[in-house]
Order: structure tokens, then C-alpha cells, then sequence
């Protein structure tokens, strides 16, 4: 999605892969993508080449770019949020009906329509400067019941904006998206063992080389720590599954001394105010980790808590103040003490 590092940093996930060397059999793909880079390692069956298979995960993100990027002005998604009436392709049906999912089970706290207030803030495509009288205005054109896709007799689809101002930013979920496009990509070719990272993003199946479960290293959530992997939290085990991290240590800045992060509550227009520092969520699926990620960093400690026994997921969180943070995760997390 060709995002520029400031946006990057925005929804990236604070994590980093925990060494996996040796076995001959595992392959490393890596490249640039989505404004940053992405990591693929997996075991490739004998029968497909690291070359072919490097190239189709290149063409599935360029894909996904050209679909799904408000960063990429030729895409679907800037071609719909300037008000052309275009053809949507797989992967734009797919974020936006997943995305619509969560908003509504969110009540409205995970909300891609809540674009304009990204950019009122200086976190979205457009760039302006805060001024916080535009927000009961920009408030009355979020949410995602103003969109709805509507079916082509050609058997095409497209989307139908009920506000003629309304637009989307699907940056809270894109990056896990990628990750699970990729894997069912390793998976149809055969792969069995992999693992993929996608601006910080993480899906992995199977083994790692090592023949045990992937291991990966949380950052912890302290201002100055602005290097993945530089400083670590926690180390968690895993197999099967995704692993998301959302934050508000990176991205942040000062305006006539107060604190603005980069998590804005759809619901208010404002940057939250609470003392949940990072948000790591293990789900089946690394577009649902996501998302919930960001859900959870805009409703704060306590309830996402609650959601992570409700909905299911695995969920460490780090919350407090920058000297004196606690921890609280879901039970059965395999977390650096049993690794030792």
C-alpha cells in the first residue's frame, strides 16, 4: 500500500520474530510492502521453487494494494472515498463486510469510516490541522451503516455511499488481512509450516525449524522504544494462530503539552485518554487480531478485559504508566517463563 513510515508506525503491530535458524528445508522470503517490509518464513514442498512462490506473494500484495490502499490514489478504495462509482474486486468485498462485522459488534469502536477524524488528527491520507470545533460536524458523517455494496447485474459489485462525504481508511485491518491472504497462498502450495509478518503483523501454522512452536518476542511499551524487538516484554509460544499488537507508545506527539496518541474513539472524535499502553490479541485469524487490537486500545484496560473473555481471544495487556506497568493475559498464553 506504498504507506509512508509516519502512517506505517500508525497500526503497526509491536512485535518481532524470535530466531528460527537452521533447518535446510525452511525458506526466507522477504521484500517491501504496505510501507514497510514483510517476513515469510515457511517449509516449501520440494515440488515448488522459493522463486515462483516469492513471485506470487509479490503479485497478491500488489493486489491487495491496488485494491485497498488509501496511500495508492489509483486504487479502489481512494477511487471510492473521491465519489467514482468503480468495480470492487475480491479483496475490497472481504475487509469491508469483515470491517462492517466488527463494527457492529463493536458498537461503533472499531470503525474504518472514521477516516476524516484520522486526518483532522494527523494520523490519515489527508493531512490538516487540528482544530477540534470540526469534530460534532465530521462525527455526523462516521459510520459504517452509511455504506452498503450493492450487487451489478453484471454480476459485478460496487459500493453505494449513503453520504456523499463519507469515506473509509481500513489501515486498523489491512496489514492482518495481508497476513491471512498470504498464508491461505503458502497453504494452496502446500506449506505446512510457516510463518508470516506483515508491518509487525503475525501469522503462523505448524513448526518452526526448530520443530517446536514459533516464538515471538512482544516490545515493550515504553516511549523511546521505537525498534522492534529492542526491548522485550514477553516472549509468547505459538502455533495455529495470529498475533496482533496495537499501542499508543510510538505514535504520539505534543501539542501546547498535552498528549495526543494515535488511537481516536470513533465515537467521540478524540484521542483516548486511558492507561492501556499496548493491546497484543491472539485470534484464528490475523484480520480479526487486528481489529481487535485497535477495539481494544479504544475502550481501554478494563473492559478489554471483558471482550477477550467474551469474544474468545487470547489477549496480553500492558497498561499503567510509562514507570510502573502491569500485565494481565488470558489464561493459557505460553509466555517466557515456560520456555526457559
Amino acid at each position: 500500500m506504498r504507506v509512508p513510515l509516519r502512517s506505517f508506525l500508525l497500526f503497526t503491530v509491536l512485535l518481532s520474530l524470535f530466531g528460527c535458524n537452521g533447518g535446510a528445508s525452511y525458506e526466507v522470503i522477504t521484500g517491501y510492502a504496505q510501507g514497510g517490509t514483510y517476513t515469510v518464513r515457511c517449509r516449501i514442498p520440494s515440488a515448488v521453487s522459493k522463486n515462483k512462490l516469492s513471485a506470487l506473494i509479490e503479485e497478491q500484495l500488489e493486489a491487495i494494494d491496488n485494491s485497498i490502499s488509501g496511500y495508492n490514489k489509483g486504487s479502489i478504495l481512494s477511487k471510492v472515498n473521491a465519489g467514482e462509482d468503480v468495480p470492487l474486486d475480491v479483496h475490497f468485498v472481504e475487509v469491508f463486510n469483515k470491517s462492517l462485522d466488527i463494527w457492529k459488534l463493536s458498537e461503533g469502536a472499531f470503525d474504518p469510516s472514521a477516516g476524516p477524524l484520522f486526518s483532522l488528527w494527523g494520523y490519515g491520507f489527508d493531512k490538516s490541522a487540528v482544530d477540534t470545533t470540526l469534530i460534532p460536524s465530521l462525527l455526523e458523517h462516521v459510520g459504517m451503516d452509511l455504506f452498503e455494496i450493492v450487487e451489478n447485474p453484471d454480476g459485478t459489485s460496487r459500493l453505494k455511499r449513503l453520504d456523499a462525504t463519507a469515506q473509509l481508511n481500513f489501515n486498523a485491518i489491512a496489514q492482518g488481512y495481508t497476513c491471512d491472504v498470504i498464508g491461505a497462498l503458502l497453504q494452496e502450495y502446500g506449506c505446512e509450516d510457516y510463518i508470516v509478518e506483515v508491518g509487525g503483523e503475525i501469522l503462523c501454522k505448524g513448526k518452526s525449524a526448530r520443530g517446536d512452536d514459533w516464538r515471538i518476542w512482544i516490545d515493550k511499551p515504553v516511549e523511546g522504544n521505537d525498534e522492534a524487538g529492542a526491548l522485550k516484554q514477553d516472549i509468547l509460544s505459538i502455533s495455529d494462530c495470529a498475533v496482533v499488537t496495537s499501542g499508543n507508545y510510538r505514535k504520539f506527539y505534543y501539542e501546547n503539552g498535552t498528549k495526543y496518541s494515535h488511537t481516536i474513539n470513533p465515537q467521540t472524535g478524540f484521542p483516548v485518554k486511558h492507561t492501556l499502553l499496548s493491546a497484543t490479541v491472539l485470534a484464528d485469524d490475523a484480520a480479526t487480531a487486528d481489529a481487535y487490537a485497535t477495539w481494544f486500545m479504544v475502550v481501554g484496560v478494563e473492559k478489554a478485559k471483558e471482550l477477550a473473555s467474551e469474544l474468545g481471544v487470547g489477549a496480553y495487556l500492558v497498561y499503567g504508566e510509562q514507570d510502573s506497568m502491569s500485565v494481565w493475559h488470558t489464561d493459557g498464553l505460553k509466555l517466557d517463563e515456560e520456555l526457559k
